[in-house]
């Protein structure tokens, strides 16, 4: 009988929880739009050739080699 006692009040306390979660979320916006998302990944478009991507534009700046030349030199005797 004590259990209920205990369960209770810790079933509104979670109740009161969700309820405020839920309101949180619709006020932050999370349930605005539920399609769009959904069709995003569908309408993603390959680049077309000749525009510039955030991976060609690192392709054209190579990365200077920083491993020392006396590392290398004793590992190829």
């Amino acid at each position: 009988m004590s259990v209920i006692f205990f369960s209770i009040p810790v079933g509104i306390i979670f109740l009161l929880i969700a309820i405020w979660a839920f309101f949180w979320a619709v006020d932050s916006g999370q349930y605005d739009d539920l399609d769009s998302p959904a069709y995003q990944p569908l309408l993603d478009d390959e680049p077309l050739p000749g525009e510039k991507t955030k991976r060609s534009e690192q392709e054209v700046e190579p990365e200077a080699d920083t491993r020392d030349e006396n590392t290398n030199n004793k590992s190829s005797r």
